[in-house]
């Protein structure tokens, strides 16, 4: 079984995260702490899943190369140094994405594809979230947007109730409009996501990852699937 700890372990996700493990042993992993910012952790790990802070997130990626393990960081609204320092990192494998979920990724390339359709139209992006959500835009908004290389000022955003997150994108010509829109209905689709790459993370070379390469390995998977049918 591959050791995890999880950072923010107290937060909703990282309840949701530890409840899936314990339910999907098929993915041989097995929490062994659940940190929260500014605690030592004294034992020996596989992989390291942050979704906590800011300071968490830093602190988590320290603690993973400190351990020679996996880490898997999906906190928002990160420092424009950090993401660069992730970004050069070849001891450990190292995973970051604002939104881990591998439907939204491909929304985002379904964005990217209509974008080239309907070039001449206006394009706006609306997000909305929870009250309690802290970064606005969110950080998923800000990585659509970068992917049609959209201005931030055609980001809008809303926090209604306990709306887990809406993404829409609106395309308007002068006679019609087209709305692609992304809803997540559940929590746990984020932290199946995360759990999933997690258990395929510590398995890969050190270096740092991204969601296109894990939508890769999942659609390379399918592919050979396919063709042992």
């Amino acid at each position: 079984m591959k050791k995890v700890i999880i950072n923010g372990g107290n937060g909703r996700m990282g309840q949701a995260i530890a409840r899936i493990i314990a339910n999907q042993p098929q993915l041989d992993l097995e929490i062994v702490a659940v940190r929260e910012e500014g605690q030592d952790v004294h034992t020996q790990a596989d992989v390291v899943i942050d979704f906590s802070s800011v300071q968490g997130a830093q602190e988590a990626f320290t603690l993973a190369r400190e351990l020679k393990a996996a880490c898997l960081i999906g906190t928002t609204n990160l420092p424009e140094r950090f993401l660069f320092q992730m970004q050069e990192e070849h001891k450990i494998p190292l995973f970051y994405a604002p939104n881990v979920s591998l439907g939204v990724y491909f929304f985002g390339e379904l964005l990217k594809q209509a974008s080239r359709m309907y070039s001449g139209y206006e394009r706006a992006l609306h997000e909305i979230h929870h009250i309690h959500k802290k970064d606005a835009p969110s950080g998923t908004a800000k990585k659509l947007a970068e992917a049609i290389e959209l201005p931030l000022k055609k980001v809008s955003y809303e926090r209604f109730g306990e709306t887990i997150g809406t993404h829409i994108l609106t395309l308007s010509g002068p006679y019609e409009q087209i709305m692609l829109k992304h809803e997540a209905l559940d929590r746990d689709l984020f932290a199946a996501s995360a759990v999933h790459i997690a258990a395929w993370l510590v398995k890969q070379p050190a270096g740092f990852y991204t969601m296109q390469d894990y939508a890769q390995f999942i659609l390379k998977s399918s592919k050979k699937k396919e063709n042992n049918l």
